[in-house]
């Protein structure tokens, strides 16, 4: 039976021909609905995400790069948005968009400021004792689930690791950790427990900052303390939610959606034997074809403009596709898929808010560790469902499985 599509709230107009993003078919084949919407409409199209309020999706590539290079136009202050009187209190979407006072929504020399100290902080995490944590934190999570023959690879694997890698990084105790997991996954899901999850989120961060006031220590939370920015207690604490949001989720299934290409692409069986070349391979292809982030939400327009065709009125929200955008034709090999080593993706946005470098070389870290030990502890791992049977997250701006299944000769614990 087909649902009703959802009526927009009042006040609130949608674009006369959006198209969903949102419901079975685009939660199953994104890529699909993306291409169609190219075809529809071109390199910008009308939308409309979770309860029928409207937006802009860019799907060209040198777009993307077009919004997300000019902040005078495309800015980050969603307090602009010219939908917010129309939006209910309780509309779940709310923390992806709130104008909260954080590194995410400032512009100009204050976003600098925030986003320097950030940088800096980041700078200093030394990638050898990342790969350390990772490998050791790696074996004590095998070592819970080896005995069975088998686990899902997510809920037991790829969604903790990261996690727990982080909890290390910012000072955070362990124990912290699986409540942090269900909190992010919760608000990233955008469903009614999206405003209960931020919150518990933003709890365990003022405890975390003052805790680092009563004894600082050689973590990320400490050095930003520290730092010649001056960042208010407020100000850290928002900071570092968005941090741990955007290191934790996007990793996890950068990690799991890797993980699903090696058990069901035979191109990468050399890998399930002890090759290393393609880990690498799949962790890149990943992020053209599956990247975790599809859709980030987004820019605001500060004034009336035109892009890809389309007029884009004062206070719009503009969405960044991405996904779509590493899909484009212009920049696709003729064979539809990405060049080998080819890094020009978009998976880590673009502009002065893209993902830092210092993060990025993070997130690799713990991705390449975590599917090594994998490998090295259990060689002969298996999908343990058919590739039909994998369901993913209804979310629009994570892609990430619901479950990845697998199965293994058990074996002993590490010791």
């Amino acid at each position: 039976m087909t649902e009703p599509a959802p009526v927009p709230p009042p006040g609130c107009p949608a674009h006369g021909d959006a198209a969903p993003l949102y419901g079975p078919r685009f939660q199953t084949d994104p890529a699909q609905v993306f291409q169609e919407l190219r075809e529809r409409f071109g390199p910008v199209a009308p939308v409309e995400v979770g309860g029928g309020v409207p937006a802009w999706l860019v799907l060209g590539y040198r777009e993307l790069q077009l919004v997300t290079g000019q902040p005078a136009v495309f800015g980050r202050d969603s307090s602009r948005w010219n939908a917010w009187p129309s939006i209910p209190a309780d509309w779940p979407l709310t923390p992806m968009v709130a104008p909260l006072p954080s590194v995410l929504y400032t512009e100009g020399e204050e976003h600098r400021r925030r986003a320097g100290a950030i940088s800096d902080a980041l700078a200093e995490v030394d990638p050898y004792e990342v790969r350390k944590h990772c490998e050791e934190l790696a074996d004590r999570l095998v070592d819970g689930f080896t005995g069975r023959g088998e686990s899902d690879l997510v809920a037991e694997y790829a969604d903790r690791l990261p996690l727990l890698v982080l909890c290390r990084l910012f000072g955070f105790g362990e124990d912290r950790a699986p409540g942090m997991i269900s909190a992010i996954l919760d608000l990233l899901d955008g469903g009614p427990a999206a405003l209960d999850g931020q919150q518990r989120m933003v709890d365990d961060m003022v405890r975390l900052v003052a805790s680092k006031h009563e004894a600082p220590g050689a973590d990320v939370t400490s050095r930003m303390l520290a730092h010649p920015a001056g960042l208010t207690d407020e100000e850290l604490m928002r900071d570092l939610t968005v941090l741990m949001l955007a290191g934790h989720q996007p990793t996890a299934n950068w990690i799991s959606n890797a993980l699903r290409l090696m058990l069901t692409d035979d191109r990468f069986a050399s890998a399930l034997s002890g090759g290393r070349r393609s880990v690498g391979q799949a962790l890149n292809e990943v992020l053209w074809e599956d990247t975790p982030t599809q859709v980030f939400a987004g820019r605001w327009t500060t004034r009336d403009t035109q892009l890809g065709g389309r007029r884009i009125a004062a206070g719009d929200m503009v969405l960044l596709g991405l996904a779509a955008a590493n899909q484009d034709p212009a920049v696709r090999q003729a064979s539809g898929r990405a060049a080998e080593g080819n890094n020009a993706h978009l998976s880590f946005s673009h502009g002065e808010h893209r993902c830092p470098f210092p993060a990025q070389e993070i997130a690799e870290v713990i991705s390449v560790t975590a599917i090594e030990v994998l490998l090295d502890r259990l060689p002969d791992i298996r999908l343990a469902v058919s590739e039909q049977a994998l369901v993913w997250r209804p979310s629009a701006w994570m892609r990430s499985l619901v479950a990845l299944p697998a199965a293994f000769t058990p074996g002993a614990a590490a010791g």
